[in-house]
């Protein structure tokens, strides 16, 4: 059991380590990965690529703080939808 335990520790803190460095690059990814598995109106798929793409380009800009909100107002459409 102890063993089990510590394999599951273990595990997790590997996880947790593999986590993107960059917030807005997780959200990116994060939102590119949900767009196909939620189901969303067309309005609101509309929404999300757009700010999905705004946001990109704000950070390539260097904007990484403007950037960030559009992606997490992204994800927060994305979630919503999945509720």
């Amino acid at each position: 059991m102890k063993s089990l335990l510590a394999a599951l520790l273990l595990c997790s803190a590997s996880l947790a380590f593999a986590h993107c460095p960059n917030a807005v690059v997780c959200e990116m990814k994060a939102i590119d990965s949900s767009i196909g598995t939620v189901k969303l109106a067309d309005a609101q798929l509309e929404k999300v690529k757009t700010l999905r793409t705004e946001g990109e380009k704000l950070y390539n800009e260097g904007r990484e703080g403007e950037a960030i909100k559009l992606l997490r107002e992204a994800r927060k459409i994305l979630k919503e939808s999945s509720t």
